[in-house]
């Protein structure tokens, strides 16, 4: 990059951080916290300040529900129609602004400018989908088998709900639970991840300037989100809690909203395994693999977790996959040169580099990497272990950086059984050209999801969710906008009988 390049970014970098909002969105309009305390966001590729923004606390949570709930009976007597129309203006000012959204995502999250790009295309596409399912949501009409009486279900907005995303995807999780909330007549509170807020506050903005009415969704970012959550959850006026992140918190959400019998959907942990079986097609797979791994660094749910290879194929596809992996470079995410960008923050790489310690200690080699980067920012390298023994952490734990364990196995049998071998079961990765045996683990593998000679499946269209400890309920489709919605059932005479 010339010096002049790096300029010109800069000042590109401090215009757009001086677009967003700092405060908090509360009954549309952005204000300080209550207590006037503020906290910082940091790039993660060079640990500097971005922005300070207010710090809410449990006061701020009461009056942006407060604010919810005065609006929504107003908001579910709107037609779907015009929810439609404001879903589809945000899709288009948010595909208009793709540039601004991108770097944003890139200087407080890390990830490299191309992969943010195509978050902002998937992420809009939450939009555009759920403005054309808001007027799809059908209810039915029938007799009943006796013929005395006729049924009557509809579809009906669940009510206030508390919407938590995570920091890894800071536009998608928040149109992936924004949009069909919207699309179902329901107002939100908004609880962003605290290391990459200020993607949500931009979006929030551009919600408003969509046409959202004011109240139908409040932004809560904090550092304290027991603290504002607790309280909301206890409140008998929430109806619906939605939350991305780890198994161990979404228990805990999940026992506190068992007091007032909450609807829940839960998006958790993930351990995904990814079979390469002998007949695989080795360039396919390794393709597959580099998608399903290194995307957002491998700091995704749905990164593959475990490489189950067939140990016919095993050294083969070990040297391809290293060989790849070595070639990527780590950097800023704003350089054009950088393929892998830094890990959220110091933890998460401390955690990273102990799983991969435990598996080099346990007798493991490293084919490439296998240890952070020199410097400023949570850079760790594209690492690909071999000879990792059953039983290693890093084949239980979610790994969560740029991280590959290769283990072999002998059959079918074998694979499905090291597949199934977690408490996990969000999705799974398959390679194999033969398309029954393809079903057959589709059948056996305990997944929500499978990528079936795919390394990506996310989409709009699709149900995203899994199963197990991975979580309940499901994101996108039409099942998506059944998340946000209750069923009523009304029995009246038959006017035929009259």
């Amino acid at each position: 990059m010339t010096m002049t390049a790096a300029t010109e970014l800069n000042e590109r970098e401090s215009s757009l951080l001086a677009s967003v909002p700092t405060g908090l969105l509360i009954n549309g309009q952005w204000r300080e916290a209550a207590s006037g305390r503020t906290f910082s966001v940091e790039d993660p590729s060079t640990g500097k300040v971005l922005l300070e923004i207010a710090d809410a606390g449990a006061r701020d949570g009461a009056d942006a529900l407060d604010a919810a709930v005065a609006v929504q009976d107003q908001w579910a007597a709107t037609s779907s129609r015009e929810r439609a129309e404001i879903l589809r203006r945000a899709f288009e000012l948010v595909t208009a602004r793709a540039d601004d959204f991108a770097l944003l995502m890139t200087l407080e999250m890390g990830k490299p400018l191309a992969e943010a790009m195509g978050e902002v295309k998937y992420g809009a596409e939450f939009l555009r989908w759920f403005s054309e399912e808001a007027s799809r949501s059908y209810g039915r009409y029938s007799a009943n088998p006796e013929g005395t009486q006729q049924i009557l279900v509809a579809k009906k907005p669940v009510g206030p709900c508390l919407l938590i995303t995570p920091w890894n995807f800071p536009l998608a999780m928040a149109t992936r639970k924004i949009a069909p909330a919207i699309a179902a007549g329901c107002t939100m509170v908004l609880k962003p991840a605290n290391l990459t807020p200020l993607t949500s506050h931009l979006f929030a903005q551009v919600m408003m300037e969509a046409g959202l009415p004011a109240g139908v969704l409040n932004v809560l970012s904090t550092t304290d989100a027991g603290g504002v959550t607790g309280p909301l959850i206890q409140d008998s006026r929430l109806r619906k809690l939605s939350f991305t992140g780890s198994t161990p918190v979404g228990k805990r959400l999940l026992a506190d909203a068992s007091a007032n019998v909450l609807r829940t959907s839960m998006e958790l942990g993930g351990n995904a395994p990814f079979l390469v079986f002998e007949d695989a097609d080795l360039d396919a797979a390794v393709e597959g693999a580099m998608a399903a791994k290194m995307r957002n660094m491998g700091e995704a749910c749905t990164a593959a977790n475990r490489f189950l290879v067939h140990e016919s194929v095993a050294d083969a596809f070990a040297t391809k996959f290293a060989a790849r992996m070595s070639k990527m470079t780590t950097g800023r995410g704003t350089e054009s040169t950088t393929s892998v960008g830094p890990l959220i923050d110091a933890k998460s790489r401390e955690k990273v580099h102990s799983l991969v310690s435990d598996a080099l200690a346990d007798g493991a080699t490293a084919v490439t990497g296998g240890a952070p980067v020199d410097g400023p920012g949570y850079f760790y390298q594209p690492t690909v272990l071999v000879g990792v023994e059953p039983g290693a952490r890093i084949l239980s734990e979610e790994i969560f950086g740029p991280v590959a364990p290769i283990v072999t196995f002998k059959n079918e049998d074998e694979a499905v059984a090291l597949a199934n071998d977690t408490e996990y079961g969000l999705v799974a990765y398959v390679f194999t050209r033969d398309h029954n045996r393809g079903l057959r683990m589709a059948n056996r593998i305990e997944t929500g999801m499978m990528g079936l000679n795919a390394g990506v499946i996310s989409n709009a269209a699709a149900p995203f969710g899994g199963v197990k400890q991975s979580g309940l309920g499901r994101e996108g489709s039409l099942e998506g906008i059944e998340e946000y919605q209750y069923t009523q059932y009304i029995g009246f005479a038959n006017p035929n009988n009259a």
